[in-house]
């Protein structure tokens, strides 16, 4: 029901030279989200604006998309003042028919690379989570990912029993949602935590898909064989008791 979140230095876009970081951050630098601590070494001044992402994507995983890119302003191509279009638009404004390239450090830059270009950009696409540092002068850019399944903290109850879902359907592939809760009894669906119902399952097994741990066809779910290695090391955990009451 969680996700762990990755959030990974990838650029500079201000002049080092100059402005150095003064907390000694290098590309490549990650700090990991695990669902119950963070690991890793991330410059205080970035934590803020960090953290609120983390959690979003921590419950939303891959499903989370900023806001913003909700607006279709942000795919359309470059526009100039031309009272002449209020006639047409409301405001008074011209497409350019063109991407405009600034200067290697100019404040233009901070926007997505994939905004006002033409031609526009599918606004369907992948959607990237960033934040950069607040300090302009060296802009540290910091990519999010949500990477995997928390099976930490409070998510723990949660990953089991995707995990043990994972298992039934690679005893029995190619089970629809009713046929996937009737390989539990319903003791295993109500007394277990948490419970499993018709409800909540397609939850689970959204999130095993997104993780590429599930391929669901026509309603269908098959484990994947990346989902099979994530099964065998989530069973390598487990005690002789738990892997019994767990029927693994």
């Amino acid at each position: 029901m969680s996700f762990q979140v990755k959030a990974k230095l990838v650029e500079f876009l201000g002049d080092l030279e100059k402005y150095p970081c003064h907390f000694g951050h290098n590309v490549g630098d990650t700090v990991i989200f695990d669902g119950e601590k963070y690991v890793g070494r991330l410059c205080p001044d970035v934590w803020p604006l960090l953290a609120p992402k983390v959690y979003a994507m921590h419950c939303m995983g891959p499903r989370y998309i900023e806001p913003n890119l909700f607006h279709p302003f942000c795919f359309e191509p470059p526009t100039v003042r031309d009272p002449s279009r209020k006639k047409y638009d409301g405001l008074g404004y011209k497409t350019i028919f063109e991407t405009r390239y600034e200067p290697k450090y100019h404040i233009a830059n901070l926007i997505p690379p994939t905004a006002f270009t033409w031609p526009p950009q599918d606004g369907t696409g992948p959607k990237v989570v960033a934040v950069i540092c607040p300090d302009y002068r060296s802009s540290a850019v910091f990519i999010l990912e949500a990477f995997d399944l928390s099976d930490k903290g409070f998510d723990i109850p949660y990953f089991r029993r995707q995990m043990v879902i994972l298992d039934r359907l690679l005893k029995k592939p190619g089970l629809a949602g009713d046929g996937i809760l009737k390989m539990f009894s319903k003791k295993e669906r109500e007394e277990i935590v948490p419970y499993l119902g018709p409800e909540i399952l397609p939850i689970f097994l959204e999130e095993l898909e997104l993780m590429g741990y599930l391929d669901i066809k026509d309603g269908k779910n098959y484990v994947t064989k990346k989902g099979e290695v994530r099964l065998k090391t989530f069973k390598k955990t487990l005690t002789p008791e738990e892997k019994k009451a767990l029927k693994l």
